[in-house]
């Protein structure tokens, strides 16, 4: 899609300024036309934002059940650390095998139905975890599978939320939808570790499971009731539209584009890193700071992303109604979180009191953010009509090397007894994701071979 630097309550502005402006696609449909059938009216756009907003944030909370439960259940059916270490990865392995799987589906029937299946079967997961784990001796074979399903289920959401993003949102408000859902995950984080710890002491382990199964449930019965109808009048009308169908056709020819394989190398170093941190900064400040308190560096950094992440999707949209091209705010974006946050990174690397280390991170989970409104949302600027499945497929990637990249700085912590040496790793990775993103990113549509603007 061509950069359009348009705001959303403007368009009929637009139209009324440039009656002559039409952009045709190969079957000879305007794409403006088009996109005005499959966007989200304002007022049921509202709906579904705050819907996809607590549905990411009951998402991560049972993503995280496990990992805040694992000592309390590797307590109660005798557990060694490999054992937990099985429990705990199952869930990745699950998760990388149905991304690819959850995009294409979503682009043919519609992101807003993969989304409500999904949910209704990770809460029933969820739920049911502590029954299963009372059904026999093996516990950890159990546990395991049910992990593996978790991830299995939740791994069609963000594909299905970018094809839902690149189908149903004004190219200049893409940006803060996704970082809206950004603050979901950090808050779904919050929310598991404080209710988890709660929850715990009082009621026991299977208490966290048995409460975000029900919450999860109930998100999707309302999504039922009340969304899903509308949405299915509104693609009845819209299902033979050649937009969205065209992109089957189209796959070698997206192998061959340069600034996919930019977003999709971009975003794969973007996760590692991240999941890197994720798994490593408990153990880091425990190791160097013995006496802190883990409430606050395990709480502080992702108080900072909320409002951090919000910021990012604002300053995005601002930039384009102001003129800038998409590709241009893209690019800052995806500096300010791979660049900028980098640099807070390497600090970590000496020999730092305990404050400093805390707003370090802070800073840099915070900046990390804005990818939001950069990469992770470019996969609908150059492929909107099969967004889904070039999400998925590079998550998938970013999951993977994610796995990858966590056991490389364990590695690298044993060997040289030193967390400079992962903290650089982190750095290099991201420098490298962010180069290629600057020479060969892209933001224009390049799923359409015979694409052409004609004014």
């Amino acid at each position: 899609m061509a950069d359009k630097h348009t705001e959303g309550d403007c368009r009929n502005d637009l139209n009324d300024s440039s009656p002559g402006l039409k952009v045709h696609t190969a079957e000879g449909s305007t794409e403006e036309e088009t996109e005005d059938q499959n966007l989200w009216p304002r007022l049921l756009a509202r709906k579904w934002n705050l819907m996809l907003f607590i549905g990411t944030c009951l998402l991560y909370c049972a993503r995280m059940a496990m990992p805040i439960c694992a000592v309390s259940m590797a307590t109660s059916f005798h557990w060694s650390k490999i054992d937990s270490g099985l429990v705990l990865g199952g869930f990745f392995w699950g998760y990388c095998l149905t991304q690819i799987l959850g995009g294409l589906t979503s682009d043919k029937m519609g992101g807003e139905r993969v989304l409500f299946i999904s949910a209704v079967s990770w809460a029933v997961i969820t739920a049911a975890t502590p029954l299963v784990a009372h059904l026999g001796s093996h516990t950890v074979a159990l546990m395991t599978m049910t992990r593996f399903l978790l991830g299995l289920l939740q791994g069609v959401f963000f594909p299905s939320l970018a094809s839902l993003c690149s189908q149903r949102v004004l190219e200049a408000e893409r940006g803060f939808l996704m970082s809206t859902m950004n603050c979901g995950v950090n808050l779904g984080t919050l929310l598991a570790g404080g209710m988890g710890s709660l929850m715990l002491d009082r009621y026991g382990w299977e208490s966290m499971f048995y409460c975000i199964g029900v919450l999860s449930g109930l998100w999707a019965l309302i999504v039922w009731l009340y969304l899903l109808e509308e949405v299915a009048s509104k693609q009845t009308e819209t299902s033979n539209d050649t937009q969205w169908n065209v992109s089957s056709t189209r796959w070698r020819s997206l192998s061959k584009k340069s600034p996919v394989w930019a977003m999709v190398f971009t975003h794969m170093c973007m996760s590692s890193t991240f999941y890197t941190l994720l798994s490593w900064l408990p153990t880091y400040f425990k190791e160097s700071f013995p006496h802190a308190m883990g409430s606050v560096y395990n709480v502080i950094p992702w108080l900072v992303a909320i409002p951090s992440s919000f910021a990012g999707g604002y300053m995005s949209s601002f930039l384009i109604h102001q003129g800038y091209s998409v590709v241009s705010v893209r690019k800052i974006m995806q500096f300010i979180s791979m660049g900028i946050s980098s640099v807070f990174i390497l600090l970590l690397s000496g020999a730092i009191p305990f404050t400093s280390a805390v707003t370090f991170v802070s800073a840099a989970i915070g900046l990390s953010t804005f990818s939001s409104s950069g990469v992770s949302v470019n996969v609908q600027d150059l492929c909107p009509s099969c967004a889904g499945a070039i999400y998925g497929f590079m998550n998938m990637l970013g999951a993977f090397m994610g796995l990858v990249l966590v056991s490389v700085s364990g590695y690298l912590i044993e060997v040289t007894m030193s967390w400079a040496s992962v903290f650089s790793l982190i750095t290099l990775v991201n420098a490298t994701g962010l180069g290629i993103f600057l020479i060969f990113g892209e933001a224009r549509r390049v799923d359409l071979g015979d694409y052409t603007p004609v004014v």
